[in-house]
């Protein structure tokens, strides 16, 4: 098994690629041992001493370290990969939810009458945003929209990135306001 191990814009987040699906759809992410509980692969990464993260998008992983250097991290976070994947176990414990998609809506905030421009907001994250911010290990998804904000969570990657404030304020909101002229501004949660 070849696992490809790509750099992000984030110096403290590493994308691993183990040539296979992850996670069929959706995203799912771990910001610390006990939600990892829920994927014995997350739990495993959360074993190596230095870890603060695990993300997991279609056809990667993302992990994401404190102050640790690479070198030491990196070969036992390819070891941990690969055990999991060579031993067949599942990505994730019985009864665990399959994605955090669903959690996602439950806490979405928005006006009824911005229906309209909430679902515009939707779809230019799905087919524009989501798949440039896979390609460098991380997820974007709405959160809410009130008094022209934009309010976006980010994961992987994403998530203390140093340049996310560029991306969200020169990229994403400028994309939002070239379609949407209600938008004014877009904010991470």
């Amino acid at each position: 098994m070849f696992i490809q191990t790509e750099a992000t814009p984030n110096p403290a987040t590493l994308k691993f690629i183990p040539g296979r699906t992850v996670l069929g759809s959706g995203t799912m992410e771990f910001v610390n041992r006990e939600a990892a509980a829920r994927s014995p692969l997350a739990e495993k990464l959360f074993g190596v001493p230095g870890v603060t993260s695990v993300f997991y998008g279609s056809d990667f992983v993302t992990v994401t370290k404190d102050d640790s250097d690479w070198q030491h991290l990196k070969p036992a976070i390819l070891g941990a990969i690969m055990e999991h994947y060579m031993s067949g176990e599942p990505l994730l414990a019985e009864g665990s939810a399959g994605s955090d998609e669903a959690a996602d809506e439950e806490g979405e905030f928005f006006n009824d009458d911005d229906a309209e421009t909430v679902a515009t907001i939707k779809e230019l994250i799905e087919t524009r945003v989501r798949p440039a911010v896979a390609g460098d290990g991380g997820d974007i998804t709405f959160r809410g929209f009130k008094d022209g904000i934009v309010y976006l969570n980010m994961k992987g990657s994403c998530s203390g990135c140093p340049s996310s404030t560029a991306t969200l304020q020169h990229g994403i909101q400028n994309l939002f306001k070239h379609f949407l002229p209600d938008v004014v501004e877009v904010r991470p949660v």
